[in-house]
């Protein structure tokens, strides 16, 4: 029989065969008349798979496979080929890696958006200081259901694979927190300084003095050229970002020539550690380059011994980008400096404090004081 019962699962289960393949599962219902017509459903499915792939030599496609495939042909050389391989594990999780492609649909995502919702920020209870841990933000869940997006946009258009049942992900966006205001604080300064270790701090420093990304920060040497005074690197979508070397970036740079033959930025390891499988090992006094993680995983630490709260590696980029603006008043310049395509998206870090807005308009009243005058003087 094709329908069944197993002595172990309270559901029916269903097994049938078809042009010499197997099909098997539970139907997921102890009622034997819902399993009947799941068991019919299944059947015509399989039908139809058998049909597209004799006309297309392809199998049905799971989002174990999407996901696969997509990292392979598109994210796997990408700066953020770290956060896309993370969001995937989570959704094939989450969904199933044997979920169809064709069988995702509005219900499927809004059943991992609710999920993710009730998730904490990076899985942990409280923060170091004991606060209870805020949940996943919806512009982290926006992040990954972009990923998904992409898997769609990517069989559509290369695979040319026919999904009808595609989410709307207009609808599904999540509303996001407007963009907070974070600088770095003067008394905060020296907290840096002394809370850093010597090894991370020209890296540290580099990265406030230039605004880029935590991506961009981790330079190999043929990325330098102090004949142009440019830094040019790989950015965030694979785009060439570049960055000008000021009088205080090349100091910073010059003392670090030698440290290593293909990288910048380095930290000296602690202790030796022996090799295991594919990790590389390590001897204590040696300088190795740095990270991702590794950065990452410093930061929190330092954020820790220097008692700041509140403040995210991303939020260094705010504030160069804001004290850029302050100083200069140039909003297109600070585009250029961050390498942003267009300005729109710079206002949303380039902040203007209540106080200098009130400083404008003073300064436009004095003008136009100013300007009444002299032509009361001319006549």
């Amino acid at each position: 029989m094709s329908v069944f019962k197993h002595p172990k699962s309270p559901y029916w289960q269903i097994e049938f065969q078809l042009d010499g393949h197997t099909v098997r599962g539970s139907s997921k219902t102890k009622n034997k008349k819902e399993a009947e017509l799941i068991e019919r459903q299944w059947r015509e499915q399989a039908k139809k798979d058998a049909a597209d792939k004799k006309r297309t030599g392809n199998s049905p496609l799971t989002l174990t496979l999407a996901a696969g495939r997509y990292f392979t042909e598109v994210a796997e050389d990408q700066p953020s080929a770290r956060d896309t391989y993370r969001a995937l594990e989570r959704l094939i999780k989450s969904i199933g890696g044997d979920t169809r492609m064709d069988a995702i649909s509005d219900g499927t995502v809004s059943d991992y958006i609710a999920s993710r919702k009730k998730d904490t920020r990076y899985g942990k209870k409280t923060f170091a200081d004991k606060r209870p841990m805020t949940t996943v933000s919806g512009a982290t869940i926006n992040r990954e259901v972009q990923v998904l997006k992409r898997l769609f946009m990517r069989a559509r258009r290369s695979w040319k694979i026919v999904l009808p049942d595609e989410p709307n992900w207009r609808e599904l966006k999540q509303k996001e927190t407007k963009e907070r205001v974070r600088e770095v604080m003067p008394h905060e300064e020296e907290r840096f300084e002394l809370a850093a270790r010597p090894d991370y701090w020209p890296w540290l420093e580099f990265t406030r003095l230039t605004g880029l990304r935590l991506s961009e920060t981790l330079l190999r040497w043929d990325e330098v050229n102090f004949f142009t005074g440019t830094i040019s690197t790989i950015g965030k979508g694979g785009k060439i970002v570049t960055a000008e070397i000021s009088k205080d970036v090349k100091a910073l740079l010059l003392p670090l020539i030698g440290n290593h033959p293909t990288y910048v930025f380095t930290y000296v390891a602690k202790r030796t550690v022996k090799p295991r499988g594919e990790q590389q090992g390590r001897v204590r006094g040696e300088r190795y380059p740095l990270t991702e993680a590794g950065c990452s995983t410093e930061w929190q630490r330092m954020m820790k011994r220097a008692g700041i709260t509140n403040l995210r590696f991303h939020d260094l980029r705010h504030d160069f980008a804001t004290k850029l603006l302050r100083e200069t008043g140039n909003l297109k310049l600070v585009s250029l400096a961050l390498n942003h395509s267009d300005v729109s998206v710079t206002a949303r870090y380039a902040h203007v404090t209540t106080g200098e807005i009130k400083d404008a308009m003073e300064r436009v009243a004095k003008s136009r004081k100013k300007s009444r005058k002299d032509q009361q003087e001319a006549a």
